[in-house]
């Protein structure tokens, strides 16, 4: 239905401007009952959606800063593959203060998701251990000494413990305000191994040398998986260490 599916959030639901960022979806400002907001088209599954509204939902009912889904004028949380959510004031973090509370603030979403299910259709970095595919992963596509390194790199999170992890908590993904931090484009979250969000500028979560040596080589193969093959994935597999 594409961006039509906008009506039914109301009959003067508007989209206004196009978002940067966005690279598997189409976002923009839209405004909603009178109200900013951000609509985010894209092409996932309705039990993917479910997944991630369902969590927003929580997360925010938790006392975490998140996009809130704003529900269609039939209650439903998504629609022909929109979702419409509350818009979040604010910059990047800037300074190493502003780093270490956006560290606080996903060690709070680990802490408050231990337990929870996988997101539909997606694997965890230790299940590619075995499995070759899991939504946007193909390792059959990579080269197989690519795909053997990055093995190499999920295989030493082995034991450690999981949760959701956010996927991508870079500077464009948060707002912060003095008195909050946001987190926004939730598009990549998934049940993983917690310390992969915690590669942060500056080592801003304060982890030791080996735990912060891990997690890096991790998501470097991570990102590579994910991404493969466009400029950016060669060069997160370059940062993964040969076998």
């Amino acid at each position: 239905m594409g961006w039509e599916a906008l009506g039914q959030w109301g009959e003067d639901a508007t989209r206004l401007e196009p978002l940067a960022g966005g690279v598997a979806n189409d976002v923009w400002t839209v405004r909603v009952d009178g109200h900013l907001a951000v609509g985010r088209l894209g092409t996932r599954s309705d039990a993917d959606l479910a997944w991630e509204t369902e969590l927003l939902r929580y997360l925010d009912r938790a006392g975490l800063t998140v996009p809130v889904p704003i529900p269609a004028t039939d209650g439903r949380l998504f629609a022909d593959g929109l979702v419409v959510m509350t818009y979040l004031e604010g910059g990047p973090p800037e300074t190493p203060a502003d780093w270490r509370r956006v560290a606080a603030a996903l060690r709070e979403l680990h802490r408050l998701t231990r337990g929870r299910p996988q997101r539909p259709g997606w694997r965890s970095s230790t299940d590619l251990l075995r499995a070759e595919t899991g939504t946007k992963v193909d390792l059959g596509a990579m080269p197989p000494e690519g795909v053997a390194r990055c093995r190499a790199a999920w295989a030493r999170l082995a034991g450690r413990r999981t949760s959701v992890v956010h996927g991508d908590p870079n500077a464009g993904n948060i707002r912060m305000t003095a008195r909050q931090v946001g987190l926004i484009d939730w598009d990549e979250a998934h049940v993983d191994v917690s310390d992969l969000d915690l590669v942060l500028p500056g080592n801003a979560a304060g982890l030791d040398h080996p735990e912060y040596d891990i997690a890096a080589q991790a998501s470097a193969a991570w990102e590579a998986a994910v991404c493969w093959d466009d400029a950016f994935a060669v060069r997160r597999l370059a940062e993964v260490r040969a076998v």
